[in-house]
């Protein structure tokens, strides 16, 4: 039998963390298997609910990958609809959670709010109980997790990277931000000042993309760890109307990799993006940008 979790679990941040490792104590200490069943696409893209300004922290791969990696057994994708939206409550627990999943207990955190009646969790327990589920309270039920003071949230993460500010959102979700692509060809003024850069086009297009700027990044691609700095933006410099770009200036690397995956994970903001005089000019801030990110990761050796 399961113990089932559900819900989207955006970025899998400390919030649903607490959630996920009460759920996989709770199944463990019964001898039973801990379920997440979770949705895609977004339900906002199926709604229509301001899809058009939403961005995700996580793709559907990286969420699952995350869920498994805190030790979940087995994690369900239902594909949302607006069929599936229409689904209330007591449908949803009877005939998802228990008849396809085999779910005896539910746990649910302090907002879960799982049909299209849209219950509150004690009212939704109250329901799962007269099924015949056992329900278990997550944590708090009286508001959000909290982390060193600020509620965590996946709205609040995406503020924070819409604003740059990546290390608070690594504090919120437990691990560095990342965006995972392929290398495509881009114009090489970089190579031209001696900082080439990999040009990123993303897996998938509802990822946020951090702030303009340019960060200190780890890479990873060709099976190792690599770090860089990488610039997000239109390439004032280079001209003006350009379409927004993702590329990292790899740190010691000179190899071929167009074509090939890439994954950068965010550590922090060295600065905004400039429109410099010229190229040449751009060449030294890059090198000032590089001797500040050296500095940066020689301190996290050294702390």
């Amino acid at each position: 039998m399961a113990v089932v979790a559900t819900g989207f679990f955006d970025g899998v941040h400390l919030g649903h963390r607490l959630v996920i490792r009460q759920l996989v104590d709770v199944a463990r200490a019964g001898g039973d298997e801990s379920v997440v069943v979770t949705f895609w696409p977004h339900p906002r893209t199926v709604l229509q609910d301001g899809a058009r300004s939403l961005r995700l922290l996580n793709s559907l791969d990286e969420k699952k990958a995350l869920l498994k990696g805190l030790g979940v057994d087995r994690v369900e994708v239902l594909r949302f609809t607006r069929e599936f939206a229409g689904m209330d409550t007591e449908t949803y627990l009877r005939d998802v959670i228990a008849g396809q999943f085999g779910g005896k207990a539910v746990l649910l955190g302090y907002d879960n709010r799982i049909g299209s009646d849209q219950l509150t969790p004690e009212e939704t327990g109250k329901i799962a109980e007269k099924l015949g589920l056992k329900v278990i309270h997550a944590g708090r039920v009286d508001g959000p997790a909290s982390y060193d003071g600020p509620v965590v949230s996946s709205t609040v993460i995406r503020n924070l990277l819409a604003e740059g500010n990546v290390d608070q959102a690594a504090a919120l979700l437990g691990y560095d931000y990342s965006l995972h692509g392929v290398v495509v060809a881009g114009n090489r003024y970089g190579r031209r000042i001696g900082f080439p850069t990999a040009n990123m086009q993303l897996y998938e297009p509802l990822k946020l993309v951090p702030a303009n700027g340019v960060y200190l990044v780890a890479v990873e691609t060709l099976d190792r760890k690599l770090y860089g700095m990488c610039n997000i933006g239109v390439r004032p410099t280079v001209g003006s109307g350009n379409s927004k770009t993702i590329e990292t200036n790899i740190f010691d690397f000179d190899e071929d990799i167009y074509g090939l995956d890439i994954r950068i994970s965010f550590i922090r903001k060295l600065r905004d993006e400039i429109l410099f005089p010229d190229l040449e000019s751009l060449g030294r801030q890059l090198k000032i940008d590089r001797d500040m990110s050296l500095a940066i990761l020689g301190e996290k050796v050294r702390g």
